[in-house]
């Protein structure tokens, strides 16, 4: 029995050749036939973050993993950082500075905005001493489908005259949405291999400014596992300081292959258009994205608010148990007032009309208003005749 699609934003699809890719027999990861793996899947990483000046980390973990190794090889116990919360995955970032001895300020934004720049801007203009030492962002908020202006708050940064590093969460937009490490002066960029890159999880990958690398010889958070240093420098010779997951790693080779090739430009459009006929959809069932404004919409998940007194989980429980279909529930804020549709990685026009009608039957099945076929109608009409993001912030 084949296997329907899933529409959480992560674990995404995997193509069957990335499968495959990733299916192999054990080799000597000490030997060239090793380093011919790593190379280009480097080579590719660097051109999708859009950099010719990071070095690429590649960690055998989650993309938590990569948020704990860009705060432990930059900073020292109580170093104050800035960030903002908005949603389940700024929060836990905190959570894990906190964790490890940092004094976080926080700037408190409501589910569904995203990173205040403004904010960002008056706070680091007060800061005349310079106290903060790391700026981190959120690009993509998983949790509420909520895109954030990086290049925003590097301007901020900028106009403040503020020598903070700046750290950013690519984990669910990288790959998927246009990032520009070099040219938004991102000093760490995390993402994951589940996401974008359309691979199972267990890579942590990590691009580091000649900035932050020059950070990591005076950081004191203790760090082994982590350590930039010990990987760039067994990097140097074609390996790794302990065993790396090869089997990923020759996917990853494939999977910046397969964006590369499809070119990033039509690879982003194509994550804007499936984006927008899902958005379309979520109209026409007479509901609307939990992200505050067209701005913010991401082009990789969308969060959909249910009507009040409703438990929006129902929608994610239902559609697994009758139709055996995966879709994302709310978290934290938002648990049960919100299901989520992921969009990103191995997905195409048709695939999202199928996960469209699977929200539809569940929903009708549940005794909400909604009608079947509207959205699927809606999300037709675009993917047919799309007329823009423009024309759905005008209804």
């Amino acid at each position: 029995m084949s296997q329907n699609p899933v529409f959480i934003p992560g674990p995404t699809n995997m193509p069957d050749a990335i499968r495959k890719a990733c299916d192999m027999a054990t080799l000597d990861h000490r030997s060239s036939a090793f380093a011919d793996i790593f190379g280009p899947a480097v080579a590719g990483v660097k051109q999708v973050l859009k950099t010719t000046k990071a070095e690429i980390v590649i960690f055998p973990a989650s993309g938590t993993g990569g948020w704990e190794a860009a705060i432990s090889n930059t900073l020292s116990p109580g170093d104050k950082v800035l960030a903002a919360r908005h949603g389940m995955f700024s929060h836990r970032w905190i959570d894990l500075c906190q964790r490890h001895g940092l004094d976080v300020q926080i700037i408190e934004a409501p589910w569904g905005a995203g990173c205040p720049v403004d904010q960002y801007l008056q706070v680091l203009t007060a800061d005349k001493t310079h106290e903060i030492k790391a700026v981190l962002a959120t690009h993509n908020e998983t949790a509420t489908g909520v895109r954030s202006d990086i290049a925003g708050i590097r301007k901020a940064i900028d106009a403040a005259g503020h020598p903070a590093l700046f750290l950013v969460d690519g984990v669910s937009s990288i790959g998927s949405m246009d990032f520009r490490m070099d040219e938004w002066g991102v000093d760490v960029a995390v993402t994951g291999s589940q996401k974008g890159f359309m691979l199972p999880a267990g890579l942590a990958i990590v691009g580091v400014s000649p900035k932050a690398l020059a950070a990591s010889a005076s950081a004191t958070l203790h760090r082994t596992f982590f350590d930039f240093r010990d990987m760039l420098k067994s990097y140097a010779s074609g390996g790794y300081p302990y065993t790396p997951a090869v089997g990923l790693l020759n996917g990853l080779k494939l999977a910046t292959d397969m964006l590369l090739d499809e070119g990033l430009d039509a690879v982003f459009a194509r994550h804007h258009r499936i984006a927008e006929g899902v958005r379309r959809a979520v109209f026409a069932w007479g509901m609307r994205p939990c992200a505050q404004s067209p701005d913010l919409y991401s082009d990789t998940v969308t969060a959909i608010l249910t009507p009040e007194g409703f438990n929006a989980t129902d929608i994610v429980t239902h559609a697994a148990d009758r139709y055996d279909v995966a879709f994302g529930v709310g978290l934290g804020e938002v648990a049960g007032k919100v299901f989520r549709i992921g969009h990103l990685g191995a997905m195409t026009d048709v695939m999202a009309l199928s996960g469209i009608a699977t929200a539809e039957m569940a929903m009708a099945d549940l005794g909400l208003p909604v009608q079947l076929g509207s959205g699927v109608a809606a999300a037709q009409d675009y993917y047919r005749h799309g007329t823009g993001a423009a024309a759905l912030a005008a209804e």
